[in-house]
């Protein structure tokens, strides 16, 4: 799944692409991708593109105060090209959802793959109106994201898993499964560790590192095109998707715990004493 930095990267490729060109057409090849149906999507066609901006994880192009908002979700992709088949896809066919036509014959596909379907797109005239943008929580890499702003945040989640408090959206935006691993892993967090049991030093410490984990990763992926983002954040990420692997800070091995629907990945060393963390799935299997 895109995170902050790889959305603020394709906001703006995006910006770069498409800002001052026209919306010739959208076609649609998966009708459950769109969300809302006023102002409906062949409101776009003939607007300019006059800016392109992110809230969290959603990518927002405005097109002379029209707005088509993106959420990726967990297994979608936005796919450039500078000159689209001008052909209708067909409905159903492959991973395509939805195509955006712009005058100049360039253009991008919205795909997913898998077969749960979570890819999502909407037309509206406030970004607001979207639900997931008006719950979003604060962004991590704004002023308003100050160490007094994080300790709030961590004393009002009482004992909820700190892993859970960073990846929650309305809480944080634009943190999610990676780049939390990765900030526990800097941090010298365990995930499962309780909010509200830091001390200050340990809230500047972990405040600290989530700036720099975001900065650094978005410093990355600026100026990449949209198809070698997913390369960029998978190369440099130290734990997550991992598992196995060699820890470069300590040597350990990175362990993982898994879930019905993802799974994180952290070092024992670096994260939790040395103990190693319950797997309910292998634990499942050797009942």
């Amino acid at each position: 799944m895109p995170e902050l930095p790889e959305v603020e990267a394709l906001a703006a490729f995006l910006r770069e692409k498409a800002v001052g060109k026209v919306v010739a057409r959208v076609d649609v090849a998966a009708i459950s991708v769109l969300k809302t149906f006023d102002p409906p999507l062949t409101a776009l066609g003939g607007l300019t593109v006059t800016g392109v901006g992110r809230h969290g994880k959603f990518v927002d192009l405005d097109c002379d105060g029209v707005h088509l908002v993106i959420h990726l979700a967990r297994a979608g992709w936005l796919r450039w090209s500078d000159a689209l088949s001008p052909k209708p896809p067909k409905p159903g066919s492959g991973p395509l959802a939805l195509r955006v036509h712009l005058n100049d014959e360039s253009g991008f596909d919205l795909t997913e793959a898998g077969t749960r379907k979570r890819l999502a797109v909407y037309v509206v005239r406030d970004p607001a109106d979207v639900p997931g943008i008006a719950r979003l929580g604060v962004d991590p890499l704004s002023d308003e994201f100050t160490v007094e702003r994080l300790q709030q945040i961590l004393t009002d989640a009482g004992r909820a898993q700190i892993k859970g408090v960073l990846r929650d959206q309305a809480v944080i935006a634009g943190i999610g499964n990676a780049y939390s691993d990765e900030v526990l892993h800097a941090a010298k967090l365990s995930p499962f560790q309780p909010s509200s049991t830091l001390d200050a030093d340990g809230v500047a410490g972990l405040h600290a590192v989530i700036v720099d984990e975001l900065a650094t990763a978005l410093k990355r992926a600026a100026g990449l095109a949209a198809k070698d983002l997913k390369d960029s954040k998978r190369t440099n990420m130290r734990v997550h998707g991992r598992t196995g692997e060699t820890c470069p800070v300590c040597g350990d091995v990175v362990r993982e715990v898994s879930f019905a629907d993802s799974s994180l990945q952290y070092c024992a060393t670096c994260q939790t004493g040395g103990k190693i963390l319950a797997d309910r799935r292998m634990s499942k299997l050797l009942k």
